[in-house]
Order: C-alpha cells, then sequence, then structure tokens
C-alpha cells in the first residue's frame, strides 16, 4: 500500500513520500533520543535500507513506534519509503469518564479503554464523582453505587502508568453534590435542602451552602482522595451550582451579587488546596459569568471552560423554553455560540484555562457524530489560538448514562486526533479508522453503521439542546424542545435504524469487546428506534399501537440490561430504567 493510502491516527501532522519501495517489514528499528524535536515528538525515516527514529522523550518514541506499527500493519512484506515529522498540539490531551450518573465501569471496561486511550495518544484520564468513591465514614452515600475502590484506583494507577498516561481525581465539590445532599445526615448542608424548580421541574436540592464549613468539608473528601493518586492534580468540579443565591445565601448574594458569593466560595476552596501543593482544576461556566471576578483568582489553578455544542446560529426556542433556560442563568442567544465566547473570560484576562468539548453522546442512545465533530474541532481552533493549556475530551452520563461505551469510542477517536494535530486530522475518515484500528472490522460494515445511527438524531424535524430528539421521546425529557415532528422523515429514520441494526449483526469485529459491541449498539438503536415510533404516534403517521409500543420498549429494556451487565456494575443502573419505566407505566 502506498503511503499516502496508509490508514493512520492520528494522522501525522507532516508525511513525505517518494512512492518508492521501502525496507522490510522485519528491518530493526535505528532508535536516537534526540533533545532539539519538540516534547513528545518523532521522525520516523524509512529507507529502501532502513528504519530510523529520533525520538524527543519516552513519549515521542511510544508514538513513534505505534505509529510504525501501524504502517506495518498495511504493509506486504515491504515497508513504503516515508519520512514522518510529528508533535502535538496540545501537550495534555486528556479523557474524562463520568462515572457518577449511574455507570461505573467494571475493571475489564476500563482496561479496553484504556487500549483506545493509548491509540490515540490521550495522555490523561479523569473519571468524574461525586459520590462513586468508597469514602471511608460516608457509606451511606455511596454502598449502593458500586463505587470505585481504593484497590480500583491502585490497579489503574498501574494500568495507566504503564502507558503514560496521567490519572487525574476528579470529585465535585461545590454544584452536583445530590447524592450526598438526598440522606438526612447531609441534607444540613444544601442551599436549598428541599430542592428547587430548574426547566420546569422540581430537583432534589444539588448545591451546597457556600459556607467555610461546607468548604472544610469538601476538602476533607479530597484529602481522603488525593493520596490513592500518583498526580498533584485534581479537578474540584464547581458547576453548574443552580441553586446559588436563591435560599442559604440569599440574603448574601441579594446583597453583594450571585458572582460575588460564588467567588467567594471558590476561593475557600482553591487556597488550602494550593496551599497542599495541589495543581487544582475548576469548571469555568460559573465565573465565567463574572469575567469582573476572574483577575482575583489565585494563581497555580485552572479553569476548564466547557461547552458541548458545535457553533452555530441561535435556535428560535419557543417562549417557554427560553423562560425556563433564563429562569436557569442561561443565555439562550449564546447556546451555539461555541468555545470563542465560553474562553472569552479567561482569555481577555489572561488567566490561565483549558478547553472542554464532549462526545454528544449523553441524552442521545446513539451519538452525535455530527455535533460532537463540529465541537470538537472548534475547541481546538479556540485553544490553540489563545493557548489553552489542555484538551479535555468529556463524556457525560446525564439522566442515567444509557449511552453505551461503544457508542462514544468514535468521537473520542476524533477528538484526541484533532487534538493531537488539528490541521492534520480535521477530516479524518473516521468511519476507516474506526473499523480498522477500535473494532477491527474487516467487512468494513460496523464503522458506517454506527456513523449512521449517530445522524439520525438531526432528521426528526425536532430541535434539541444536548440531546437527540429521539431520547427525549423516550425519556419525556421535554423542556427543550423547537419545531415540529416531520412524518416522513421520522420514518424514514427508523427504517435506516432497523438497516443499521441488521449491518450491525452482518458485520465482523474482531475486537476483544465484539460480541457486546454489537450486544449494546443493538440494545442503544432499539431505544432510540422506540423514540422514533413514539414521535410518529404523537405526529399521526403509521406507528405501532400501544400494547405494540407496550412490547416494544419492554424488550427493549430488557436488552439494554443485558448489555449494561457486560460493561457496567451493577450500582446505577436504576437511574437510567426509572426514566424508561415512567414511559413503559404510560402504555400499561
Amino acid at each position: 500500500m502506498a503511503a499516502t493510502e496508509l490508514t493512520l491516527v492520528p494522522r501525522p501532522r507532516r508525511m513525505e513520500t517518494t512512492g518508492q519501495a521501502g525496507c522490510g517489514i522485519d528491518t530493526p528499528v535505528q532508535r536516537a533520543h534526540d533533545a532539539s524535536l519538540p516534547a513528545q515528538g518523532f521522525d520516523l525515516t524509512v529507507t529502501e535500507d532502513t528504519v530510523s527514529l529520533r525520538y524527543a522523550d519516552d513519549a515521542g518514541a511510544r508514538y513513534g513506534l505505534a505509529l510504525l506499527d501501524q504502517i506495518r500493519g498495511q504493509s506486504h512484506g515491504q515497508l513504503p519509503a516515508v519520512h514522518v515529522s510529528d508533535w502535538p498540539d496540545f501537550a495534555v490531551r486528556g479523557f474524562m469518564l463520568d462515572i457518577s450518573r449511574g455507570r461505573v465501569p467494571t475493571r475489564d471496561t476500563l482496561d479496553r479503554l484504556l487500549d483506545l486511550l493509548d491509540l490515540v495518544r490521550i495522555n490523561q484520564l479523569q473519571l468524574y464523582t461525586e459520590h462513586t468513591f468508597a469514602y471511608p465514614g460516608h457509606e451511606i452515600v455511596w454502598r449502593d453505587a458500586s463505587p470505585m475502590t481504593p484497590e480500583d484506583i491502585a490497579w489503574l494507577g498501574d494500568r495507566c502508568d504503564a502507558l503514560g498516561i496521567e490519572l487525574v481525581a476528579n470529585q465535585n465539590t461545590f454544584g452536583h453534590m445530590e447524592n450526598w445532599l438526598r440522606h438526612p445526615a447531609y441534607r444540613h448542608r444544601a442551599e436549598i435542602p428541599d430542592g428547587f424548580e430548574l426547566f420546569g421541574q422540581h430537583r432534589p436540592a444539588t448545591t451546597l451552602a457556600p459556607t467555610q464549613d461546607n468548604a472544610d468539608f469538601a476538602i476533607g473528601l479530597i484529602d481522603q482522595l488525593m493520596p490513592h493518586f500518583r498526580s498533584r492534580r485534581v479537578n474540584i468540579g464547581c458547576d453548574e451550582t443552580w441553586e446559588l443565591g436563591r435560599g442559604a445565601s440569599a440574603a448574601e448574594a441579594a446583597s453583594v451579587g450571585k458572582g460575588r458569593v460564588y467567588a467567594d466560595h471558590l476561593l475557600r476552596l482553591l487556597n488550602p488546596l494550593l496551599a497542599k501543593g495541589y495543581d487544582v482544576q475548576f469548571w469555568g461556566d460559573i465565573i465565567a459569568h463574572h469575567p469582573e471576578l476572574v483577575p482575583e483568582l489565585p494563581t497555580g489553578a485552572t479553569a476548564v471552560a466547557w461547552t458541548y455544542e458545535a457553533p452555530k446560529p441561535p435556535v428560535d426556542w419557543p417562549a417557554p423554553v427560553v423562560a425556563a433556560f433564563r429562569e436557569a442563568g442561561v443565555d439562550p442567544e449564546t447556546l451555539s455560540a461555541g468555545f470563542g465566547h465560553t474562553a472569552s473570560a479567561f482569555t481577555d484576562a489572561g488567566y490561565p484555562f483549558w478547553v472542554a468539548p464532549g462526545t454528544s453522546t449523553w441524552r442521545s442512545f446513539l451519538g452525535r457524530i455530527d455535533n460532537a465533530v463540529g465541537n470538537l474541532i472548534d475547541a481546538a481552533e479556540v485553544g490553540m489560538a489563545h493557548g489553552a493549556g489542555g484538551y479535555l475530551v468529556t463524556d457525560w452520563g446525564d439522566l442515567g448514562h444509557m449511552q453505551p461505551p461503544s457508542v462514544s469510542y468514535p468521537p473520542i477517536v476524533f477528538g484526541a486526533a484533532v487534538a493531537w494535530s488539528l490541521e492534520a486530522n480535521r477530516d479524518l475518515d473516521l468511519t476507516a479508522v474506526v473499523d480498522r484500528y477500535v473494532f477491527e472490522d474487516a467487512t468494513g460494515r460496523l464503522g458506517a453503521a454506527m456513523d449512521g445511527l449517530a445522524r439520525v438524531w438531526d432528521r426528526t424535524g425536532l430541535i434539541t439542546f444536548n440531546a437527540s430528539p429521539l431520547f427525549v421521546a423516550v425519556t419525556q425529557a421535554r423542556s427543550t424542545v423547537a419545531g415540529a415532528a416531520d412524518v416522513d422523515r421520522i420514518t424514514e429514520v427508523v427504517a435506516d435504524i432497523d438497516r443499521a441494526v441488521a449491518e450491525i449483526a452482518a458485520s465482523s469485529p474482531d475486537s476483544r469487546d465484539a460480541d457486546t459491541v454489537k450486544a449494546e449498539l443493538t440494545a442503544a438503536a432499539r431505544l432510540a428506534r422506540h423514540g422514533g415510533y413514539r414521535l410518529l404516534s404523537e405526529a399521526g403517521g403509521k406507528a405501532p399501537d400501544g400494547e405494540a409500543l407496550a412490547a416494544d420498549l419492554d424488550e427493549a429494556i430488557g436488552l439494554h440490561k443485558e448489555a449494561w451487565a457486560l460493561r457496567s456494575r451493577p450500582g446505577g443502573i436504576e437511574r437510567g430504567l426509572a426514566e424508561l419505566e415512567r414511559t413503559a407505566a404510560t402504555y400499561r
């Protein structure tokens, strides 16, 4: 195979070929350290006689040899003559996995994930935790959640070290504390113990009141967690503090402003942790709304700017949706403004920041790959233009983490590739890469089927924010929907899902998790198809009757349960099942 026809991931930023044949694939590699190369960089040269690799450091050597293995795998006895010069756009290329919204992965699932991260040169892993670490003295919070234990973290740390991946602690400490605050022993710590209204629904308490006692409590959790990690870096969260200023801190917020209340509590967390020698990250969404306060943040900390929608013009949302967004403190005009807007508070102030795009798989069953690609590219463009210190691909599990792990594999691959070299990978042939390296499907069917399934979300006539209309239809989470269902297009979507399921069945992946991948993709597709049936039924299209819908959803739920058990620990599955069972009850 000619060098120009090779399928490589990440694609090198510079690859020159003469079109001539090189030496044999078993030719020994002449290796040499070269401190003049960029960090993590390497030069690989294949001639008719030799294979030589110059590398900047251990990472560069590992990446260069891995690329050579990819070339060998597509050569038939003889390598092509090539010269590759490569190094990363972002020194830190991370992946964050949510393990707190239902799915806590088994060790085998984490091991499979690490193989993928190693393939695409991810060099940092964060496991996002709310309540799923086995904190001593807090058993009531995690006992039914199948949490990560100290032994799990030690095992994972060993695996990460072997691959040159930094394992980083990530524990929320301000918002998203609902799994603590629902227990009587912690209820007094809540900003609003009885819960609050958000997007037209009553929510349980999620935010700690901004007090010194609560800061000490949160720092105590970090002090318990950090000895199990070898890295001194820690992400303390502090995002989406929905209730702040509406309960315990209402009087203070009325006096000095909610931004000041938030910043003061953030400082209660940051300053002691920095004094302990930690490299502290925090989500930048709240403080970004108060850019005048950013210069007050301490040195040594890093804001992580996140947004998960690809840049596009504002949506004409219905008035109730606009009102719900504004009540939550969200400007609907900037929802899809991209990282240029999201990171501006930090770029304008010259404050250290990372960019954090997402896989776009949560609230979707099957993913939203076109949105993910746009979001991942936008993060790389803005991050490079403004000197972001790192690039963190996030994979969330909103409403029960019902998307299976394999749905997230393609956007993880793409995000890692553009974080390594944006210009070389922005048009990466993702389906070919997925088939060759991720699922090892020689038929070429699985990658195309997954790509097609990950695009049906945008073909219903409905517009959703941070979700697929098919997921929304099944879970009845209808607060952020615009447009009107298009019966003809939804009918096509249902037929396309059926065809994709047949293609998945006919594919021949040879990866270690091949059978699991086929089972979980089929289960996810069945749930998405049920969403299509519901949309057709509501719009007056041709759809199964109520009895058939009930049977279809029951069967899809059964497949979901079976697939879940192949990848995830048992604690937490009830979160997503509650969403599905609520819809199933409407048929009874």
